[in-house]
């Protein structure tokens, strides 16, 4: 694009978004604890994580000394507190999601080692935060609390076997336990044995939660179990997985051969008929940890893109400075590279990717810091009915079901219309608001899981290209090409993509999550009737058309009669989960800058209005590639799956016309034969092609659709046009403020 193009006289983008942007899009502006909790944790990041890396830290698979010491780092920054609460030596008050997903964000920025690290223990001490007896829960948590002279002790989490079975499925485990002593009137002593895979801290923990299975007929199912390095029998930490990434982070296939008091079953445990029964299976418990930690993970990659932003713009602009025929001044030397367009608008991509994986990760835990506390409440409410958790709750939930499509309903209705006094008893029921908030909450964590590291890790290749052959040296500005390779390893941490996939096939099916997601194309609608440059009208259209597919591939079946929409028929259910995952991120994205819009006027001043007007237009930028994808996996899936028509079969011709016939037609109404290119010549012959065109009239709504869609996409092109001219123009700092 030349840089004399001026395509808008709106303000453009002055400067690169900072912090007191950041703060009003992901909802932290009003935390004072939060805002000092990111200075502190980028402090460490962009100071002692940096300079590693600069030095070579990466180069060892080894817990080196000098790996070792960012542990105090973290204490003193107050991560490793961060997970606490008050009373176990933490210093936040309430649910931590978001603070948790901030630390990950800020850590990877620099380092994803790092970041995971600082995750994994929060990981180990999760199963005793989430299911753990109160005596565990105190007893655990304060001793992985950061004190003046006091040693801190380190979790880890060991779920996954050796190969060849690692990572093949959770529920099969390779851990067992048996009972190696019951003493008459005592507590059971348990022997565990288990070897480890690709364990994360355990070149440095203390003590580690650990799936394992009954070995024994007198233990009932699979558990998980808290092992200590100074109880009885082998604690080996392994040998160090010899990892291209996340070299940071201390991993190794550990060992475990260990007695240990019954007392040490997360959640405890009952004794019934001579038997212990655990109170949670280890599924049970995985399953209220990952559905949490998940989010941190896919907002570490989301880190990876927007942090790539300003070393990209740098590189481009210095491309050709300090050649003796290129003078200050001129256009090749201030703009370099991206005098050309395919440079702007392929950095726009891998921007508008960053905010929307970041905009949905922030989102989503966000909602989970909602949740825990409805989820309490839930517990509570059930409780006093005299429900215990496990199948009696699933059930008790179940019917309640309708009441919560019934409070989207009421909830998606202009004020005038709701009945009031039932959408406010509605309001306040705790289990009904769990239920809205939980089919959400299944939703959003693996789609945040699946889309920020995956398509993520997508963009990251195309960032690192940007840097031409600078993106694959040690010294790329940025740790660039570290991050690109950090990233394929995300994307497999708690469960690989077809877990996520898999999740999403079930979850986004529930009736409630239906409902929500019906509100929410309405909700577009409204903002694209008030900002229409955001792109909102477009992801409207595609979230339309989305649905649509869903509630027809559910009733539809291939030529032999099989219904297409089942769990065994991944080649539909998963392409549905991805198109999904794009129009998510993209209402993220948009509702952030809708926030920002109505909220930052007040305390930003300089530059404000440039930045909405670029974020604006990178979110119409997004939106239309959200739907370019939706659109292209509904279309294969909704024809991909009929049969094509042949021409020697005759009921698939009854349609086409004799060529005499077609030009008595033509005689009568002129330029009526162009409806049609299906027709036999007077030899018999017809047209080179595979077979009449395809004729399918219960379709017909999908069509307009996709035909409205593809209107919908006007304008955002246009919109990268702007963003691509304030790229050109924004000013960035002299340097990065961390090494290379």
């Amino acid at each position: 694009m030349p840089a004399t193009t001026s395509h808008s006289q709106r303000e453009l983008l002055k400067t690169l978004p900072g912090d007191d942007i950041r703060q009003i899009l992901w909802r932290f502006s009003d935390r004072y604890d939060l805002q000092m909790l990111v200075q502190s944790v980028r402090a460490v990041a962009r100071g002692p994580v940096a300079r590693l890396v600069a030095q070579g830290g990466r180069l060892s698979h080894d817990w080196t000394p000098e790996k070792n010491a960012l542990l105090a780092e973290f204490d003193n920054a107050g991560i490793t507190a961060a997970y606490l609460e008050p009373e176990e030596g933490g210093y936040l008050e309430g649910p931590k999601n978001l603070a948790l997903s901030l630390i990950a964000f800020e850590l990877a920025w620099v380092d994803a080692g790092a970041a995971t690290g600082s995750l994994a223990t929060h990981l180990g001490l999760a199963p005793i935060h989430e299911r753990g007896t109160p005596e565990q829960r105190a007893h655990y948590m304060s001793l992985a609390a950061p004190a003046p002279g006091k040693e801190t002790k380190r979790a880890a989490f060991a779920l996954t076997e050796p190969i060849p079975y690692v990572g093949v499925e959770t529920g099969i485990l390779g851990g067992r336990v048996r009972i190696a002593e019951w003493p008459e009137g005592g507590e059971p002593i348990l022997e565990v044995n288990k070897r480890g895979r690709f364990i994360t801290n355990m070149g440095f923990a203390n003590f580690v939660t650990a799936a394992v299975e009954s070995d024994d007929p007198r233990i009932q199912g699979t558990c998980m179990v808290i092992l200590e390095e100074t109880d009885p029998g082998i604690f080996d930490r392994g040998t160090p997985t010899r990892k291209l990434v996340h070299q940071l982070s201390s991993t190794s296939d550990p060992v475990f051969q260990l007695r240990v008091p019954a007392s040490r079953i997360v959640g405890g445990y009952e004794v019934k008929d001579g038997k212990i029964i655990p109170t949670f299976d280890h599924s049970t418990v995985i399953e209220a940890v990952f559905r949490r930690t998940r989010v941190g993970v896919g907002l570490m990659t989301s880190a990876k893109l927007l942090s790539a932003i300003e070393p990209l713009i740098r590189y481009h602009r210095d491309r050709f400075r300090g050649s003796g025929v290129v003078v200050p001044g001129s256009p090749r030397y201030e703009l370099g590279l991206q005098q050309k367009e395919d440079v702007t608008h392929r950095l726009l991509d891998v921007w508008a990717a960053g905010e929307a994986s970041a905009s949905l990760g922030f989102t989503t835990a966000r909602l989970f810091d909602q949740l825990d506390p409805i989820e309490k409440q839930k517990d509570q409410a059930l409780a006093e009915l005299g429900i215990k958790g496990g199948m009696a709750a699933y059930k008790a939930l179940r019917k309640r079901n309708a009441e919560a499509v019934e409070f989207l309903d009421l909830q998606g209705r202009a004020e005038a219309l709701r009945n009031k006094v039932r959408y406010a008893a509605l309001s306040a029921d705790p289990i009904v608001q769990y239920i809205v908030l939980d089919a959400q909450a299944n939703v959003l964590c693996p789609a945040t899981k699946l889309w920020n590291t995956g398509h993520g890790n997508v963009m990251m290749r195309e960032a690192v290209s940007l840097m031409g052959g600078y993106g694959i040296t040690e010294d790329c500005p940025g740790f660039l090409s570290f991050k690109w390779m950090d990233s394929q390893l995300e994307a497999t941490y708690e469960g690989p993509e077809a877990v996520q996939r898999r999740q999403l096939s079930v979850t986004m099916n529930s009736e409630v999550f239906l409902a929500q997601f019906r509100n929410w194309i309405h909700e577009m609608r409204i903002v694209a009737s008030h900002d229409p440059g955001t792109g909102a009208c477009t992801l409207a259209s595609a979230m339309h058309l989305w649905l649509w597919t869903v509630e027809h591939l559910q009733q539809a079946k291939d030529e032999f009669g099989q219904k297409l929409y089942q769990s065994n028929r991944q080649g539909v259910t998963f392409p549905m989960a991805d198109a999904l995952c794009w129009l998510l991120a993209s209402r993220s994205q948009i509702l952030d800058v809708q926030h920002l819009r109505h909220e930052g006027g007040a305390s930003i001043q300089e530059g404000f209005e440039g930045s909405v007007n670029f974020l604006t237009d990178l979110c119409h930028v997004h939106a239309a590639r959200a739907a370019g994808e939706v659109s292209r996996i509904c279309s294969e899936l909704v024809f991909g799956y009929l049969r094509h028509p042949s021409w020697d079969r005759a009921e698939e011709c009854e349609s086409c016309f004799k060529e005499e016939e077609l030009q008595q037609i033509e005689g009568i109404v002129p330029g009526a034969s162009s409806f049609t290119s299906d027709f036999y010549r007077e030899d018999g012959t017809h047209a080179t092609k595979a077979g009449p065109c395809v004729r399918a009239p219960g379709l017909a709504d999908f069509t307009k659709l996709r035909s409205k869609l593809d209107g919908c996409l006007s304008g955002a092109l246009l919109a990268k046009d702007r963003a691509a001219e304030s790229i050109q123009k924004v000013m960035i700092p002299a340097a990065l403020d961390y090494p290379l």
